[in-house]
């Protein structure tokens, strides 16, 4: 075993992993307050919402995996709003936009982080409503660390606070400036918001489930969002476009919309049964990614020659992505083909010893691919600071949250909250959040599996994993960071499983990302060729990547993702680990 900056967690009781220590302790508490794994990660993701508001809120998005012991299936809540009925082609047109804006209400779909994850408490978890609700509201009242990664980022929209969204001003601004890093921050306009979805529900009597659907009545149907359609019509917002807008979210939208349940898609991979959402997210890369790779002795490679081989079939995958990958309530998408090992045993004649620089989608059935028009020239280079919602590369990259439960019963939750970040929109006043941006990643281009359409689904990047071992839970796992996420949960997963490193071992290896293929964030931009590695991985591996051709960014030591794991062995036994990059990821349990 090699040395690693904290231990594997292992224990029978249960165990939560997060990208924030504050979510972690609030899963646990639910835990060990006698709520299974559903309960605790509800708490967690509601925490998030709190402490963790430049990487998400309740106004986005979570699509969340689990599986049932109860049920005995893994399943996919989709909390992935759709786009609003007046938001066609069209319309945008009309309004001289090549491009979806990264920022502002125009941004917006549906918000369904939070009616996903009260899905989740209702149909899976134990506990009363006001048991998970009590730590984001304590957090919001009383006060949560501002992070470092908090403060510069309201430092790098200070002055559109201050000239042209008052309500975050008003929200997020001390005498007008950026708050100090390490100060304690409330969120009084929110806590007062969940207090108030807590006594809609709680009026209604003692029934649990009642009650979790009156709170979910108060958000889709009620109060908030009767706040953020008056809002959305009524005011013109300064969005990344660099002109003001009005959004086109309405309450019937909204009315309309609830999470729903569905079921995964899977590829079995040297024992493992992988899990990941429909195409209407990137999931399926991954699992197409494991069909390049599984005939590959990778523990055999070399570190070059390893980062090389993974680099290359996930540029293949990407690029089905981008050719094939959609709501398929909306698009055709072949992903019988695009998963079988066929189809990848000819993909992977592509690969080469020299890294490639074109993006090379398949011909799944024969059918042709068509990509998107690169975006303007123009508008890549002032789209600066907009879009996803990362600091540099020579920092920590990584947008989102993420959170995995395992409990003593056999539950398993693997979740990717996003969306709503306090520098995506202005906050709704009175509310305490802002409006996700996913619909920029909808194309305005007709014909695309990804063109935008009233009621679809945005092919977003959240993406959390979930894996069983001989048809029984075994391991969820995930990480922020937009594009990035089906690379670093790929890598973590071929390490686990293909070179035998446990949960932490894995998550702390040397980890890379590939910008080759389009970015799924405004201004939709791509870098071919462009591989950003951790310097950690050797002179002598970066050497040998440049002579194959790549375009080598060496990166900070412990810079790149964000992951965190749980398992549970056949025998009971749990295991956990969490990211020490950032410092402020952290699993605990026992």
């Amino acid at each position: 075993m090699s040395f690693t900056t904290r231990p594997e967690l292992t224990g029978t009781f249960g165990m939560v992993a997060s990208t924030h220590w504050l979510a972690s302790a609030a899963g646990m508490a639910v835990l060990e307050q006698g709520g299974n794994a559903f309960d605790a990660a509800v708490a967690a993701g509601l925490t998030l919402q709190v402490v963790e508001p430049h990487l998400n809120g309740p106004g986005g998005d979570a699509p969340i995996l689990l599986w049932s012991a109860e049920r005995g299936e893994p399943l996919v809540v989709c909390g992935q709003g759709p786009a609003p009925a007046a938001a066609t082609i069209a319309r945008y047109r009309e309004l001289g936009l090549e491009l979806v804006p990264g920022t502002g209400p125009l941004a917006a779909c549906v918000p369904g982080a939070f009616d996903a994850w009260l899905l989740l408490l209702r149909d899976f978890g134990t506990l009363p409503l006001a048991d998970v609700m009590r730590f984001p509201i304590h957090y919001a009242e009383r006060g949560f660390p501002l992070l470092p990664r908090i403060v510069e980022t309201i430092e790098g929209v200070e002055d559109l606070f201050r000239g042209e969204w008052p309500t975050s001003a008003e929200l997020w601004l001390d005498g007008g400036r950026a708050p100090r890093a390490g100060t304690m921050w409330t969120n009084a306009p929110l806590a007062a918001t969940y207090r108030r979805i807590l006594a809609a529900a709680e009026a209604i009597g003692g029934d649990r489930e009642g009650q979790i659907q009156a709170a979910r009545d108060a958000f889709l149907r009620g109060f908030v969002a009767e706040a953020i359609a008056d809002y959305v019509a009524r005011v013109e917002v300064m969005d990344s476009s660099g002109r003001r807008h009005r959004g086109l979210l309405t309450g019937d939208d909204m009315a309309r919309f609830e999470a729903t349940i569905e079921r995964p898609v899977t590829f079995e991979y040297r024992g493992l049964t992988v899990c990941k959402a429909a195409p209407w997210s990137q999931g399926p890369v991954m699992l197409q990614q494991l069909a390049l790779l599984e005939p590959y002795d990778l523990a055999g490679m070399g570190r070059a020659a390893l980062v090389h081989t993974v680099v290359e079939c996930a540029k293949l995958a990407f690029a089905d992505r981008e050719a094939w990958y959609g709501d398929p309530e909306f698009a055709d998408v072949p992903l019988a083909t695009l998963l079988s090992r066929e189809y990848a045993a000819e993909r992977r004649r592509l690969v080469g010893d020299d890294a490639s620089f074109e993006l090379r989608p398949g011909r799944p059935d024969g059918r042709e691919p068509r990509l998107p028009p690169p975006p303007p020239p123009e508008v890549v280079a002032a789209a600066v600071g907009v879009g996803e919602p990362t600091v540099p590369q020579e920092d920590v990259p990584g947008d989102t949250c993420h959170v995995d439960v395992a409990d003593r019963h056999g539950n398993l939750v693997s979740a990717t909250p996003s969306g709503g970040w306090l520098q995506s929109s202005p906050a709704i006043p009175g509310l305490g959040l802002c409006l996700g941006t996913r619909a920029q990643m909808f194309w305005l281009t007709d014909g695309l599996p990804s063109s935008l359409a009233p009621g679809k689904r945005p092919r977003t990047t959240l993406t959390p994993s979930l894996a069983l071992r001989d048809g029984e839970p075994y391991l969820a796992w995930g990480t922020p960071g937009g594009d990035g996420q089906d690379q670093w949960s790929t890598q973590f997963v071929l390490w686990h499983v293909a070179l035998g490193l446990n949960l932490q071992e894995a998550i702390e290896a040397p980890a890379f990302t590939s910008t080759h293929f389009p970015s799924s964030f405004y201004p939709r931009a791509a870098e071919p060729g462009r591989l950003t590695i951790e310097d950690r991985i050797g002179p002598e591996a970066i050497d040998e990547l440049r002579a194959r051709g790549h375009d080598v960014l060496p990166a900070e030591p412990w810079s790149i993702g964000r992951l965190s794991a749980v398992s549970r062995g056949p025998d009971g036994v749990l295991r956990a680990a969490a990211n020490p990059r950032g410092m402020q990821g952290y699993a605990a349990g026992r």
